[in-house]
């Protein structure tokens, strides 16, 4: 390839082989664990092997399996898939002791789809603006990587339902072991990550099993609300055995189940588990609130001080929900009175009435939008995910100061604007892959990319996430300051607050799964 050359490292488990192009060095495709097949399928993730001879590390390798996603994006070229997929690509600098500040991306996608290597998380531009080494992560997902089976086979198989989440663990851990070699520094790590991504990024912070292996982190419209208790995983669990009509102690027949058939039990369980309003449930499994991997409810664990030595930029989308309503054949013709009933599934019904007319008064005196379905966005965007994080935020105030809040206001122009500042829009600038598919271009999009890739990769640096180009971002503390990005970017104390007060009354938003 013209201007490619071969870039080599040799770690303590083999000669690494990637490629040195345009003042990059790329290594894709590298395995962080052992092939979670056969007798290790449903199990812990297990050390890399040493290698003979040079890994070749330049093209990505196999992602999760999974199913497309309904109602999202279809490349005409889908990511070749596998159960062998625990691999990381790393995007540095340079090959060198200049110990630079690693950031380590855990991709979104509902525990369900996504991967490390999709175009939009494709990290060089975030490396090289900023001098930073970038690692982008493949774990397992959906009924390989979160499903609870050891309640249901007595333990014969005893998956927790947290694989996936120990394979985050095990590529930090990767990462602690061996990301010097590639100029990165061991001891000034940030996880950051969107959706799930950034929900898992939750569990790591009260997790045994990742303590220490990250300093930072950055949860982009996901906090730990939806980690499951064990009697909701035990029934997924059961659910997951009548579709396949196995019973729970035939562990052979589990075994030998192929990921076609997986992937078929997994898209019947979405079906079987949606709501009256919802033909297929965007995932069906997630977390689990085990006791072991996870010990509680992570938010819960935060305020108890479980993170208290890691720094934040926690943050959501204004109208993270208009990405849902796009699948939602119904969306235009609702009603108060349907708004109000779907927001009784999760909250008591007079608290629902008066959620609904307090975001009714509050758009009002901002000139905004007042009709049902604009209200109904609105709810849901802060029901799954800004009061979530909030109460994150303020979990983590308890015992460390040093917590930053941002709302990304910024609208796409794309299409109209029906996807408005919709959930993951925020990902193209961060990666600056933004495009006129999803996010938009041109020279105001351009300046928000790169002040939103300052301010990540100067809280990867320092802690905090002031630069030149995004100004001075103080902690959250009393006044609730938090940054509005947007074209230009803005610092205010307490926007939407009618809005958050709203559910004052509602109290803790917890084991809510979209």
């Amino acid at each position: 390839m013209s201007g490619t050359e071969k870039a080599t490292v040799t770690l303590s488990i083999g000669e690494l082989e990637g490629v040195r192009r345009d003042g990059l060095c790329l290594f894709k495709g590298v395995p962080y664990a052992a092939a979670p097949v056969g007798p290790r399928r449903w199990m812990p993730p297990q050390p890399i092997e040493p290698w003979q001879g040079v890994y070749r590390a330049d093209k990505f390798r196999e992602i999760a399996p999974q199913n497309p996603m309904i109602g999202g994006p279809n490349p005409e070229e889908p990511e070749p898939q596998s159960e062998d997929c625990l691999f990381l690509n790393i995007y540095s600098p340079g090959l060198d002791d200049a110990r630079r500040p690693v950031m380590v991306w855990i991709h979104g996608g509902a525990f369900a789809f996504g991967s490390g290597s999709s175009p939009m998380n494709e990290a060089s531009g975030l490396a090289r603006r900023n001098d930073v080494v970038v690692v982008t992560v493949n774990y397992r997902l959906n009924l390989l990587g979160f499903l609870n089976l050891s309640e249901v086979t007595g333990g014969k198989i005893p998956a927790t339902g947290n694989e996936g989440l120990l394979d985050q663990a095990a590529a930090l851990r990767w990462v602690r072991d061996h990301i010097s070699t590639f100029g990165g520094d061991p001891n000034n790590v940030t996880v950051f990550g969107e959706s799930a991504g950034a929900m898992s990024i939750a569990c790591l912070l009260v997790m045994p099993a990742a303590k220490g292996l990250f300093h930072k982190a950055i949860l982009e419209s996901g906090v730990g609300s939806t980690a499951t208790p064990v009697s909701d995983a035990i029934a997924v669990a059961k659910l997951f055995l009548e579709v396949l009509g196995i019973a729970a102690d035939d562990t052979d027949a589990l075994r030998r189940l192929t990921v076609e058939q997986l992937l078929a039990a997994e898209l019947t369980m979405r079906v079987r588990l949606a709501s009256p309003w919802e033909p297929m449930r965007i995932t069906a499994t997630a977390p689990v609130v085990d006791g072991r991997v996870i010990p509680d409810v992570p938010s819960r664990l935060s305020a108890q001080g479980a993170s208290k030595d890691i720094p934040m930029i926690i943050g959501t989308n204004l109208e993270e929900w208009k990405l849902f309503d796009l699948a939602d054949p119904n969306k235009d013709k609702l009603d108060r009175a349907e708004v109000v009933r779907r927001l009784s599934e999760f909250v008591p019904a007079d608290l629902a009435a008066n959620v609904y007319e307090r975001y009714t008064q509050a758009r009002a005196r901002r000139n905004e939008d007042t009709t049902a379905p604009e209200i109904s966005t609105a709810i849901n965007s802060d029901l799954m995910f800004r009061m979530p994080a909030l109460q994150l935020v303020q979990a983590q105030l308890r015992n460390n100061p040093q917590v930053y809040n941002y709302l990304f206001t910024y609208k796409s122009p794309v299409m109209g604007g029906i996807f408005g500042a919709c959930h993951a829009l925020e990902i193209g600038f961060v990666f600056g892959t933004h495009d006129d598919f999803f996010c938009g271009t041109g020279a105001a999009a351009d300046e928000l990319s790169r002040c939103i890739q300052d301010a990540w990769t100067s809280f990867a640096r320092t802690g905090k996430p002031n630069c030149g180009s995004m100004g001075d971002w103080p902690t959250y503390g009393d006044k609730r300051w938090t940054m509005l990005i947007d074209t230009p970017c803005r610092l205010e104390a307490a926007p939407y607050e009618e809005e958050r007060r709203a559910w004052d009354e509602v109290g803790e938003l917890s084991n809510i799964l979209l």
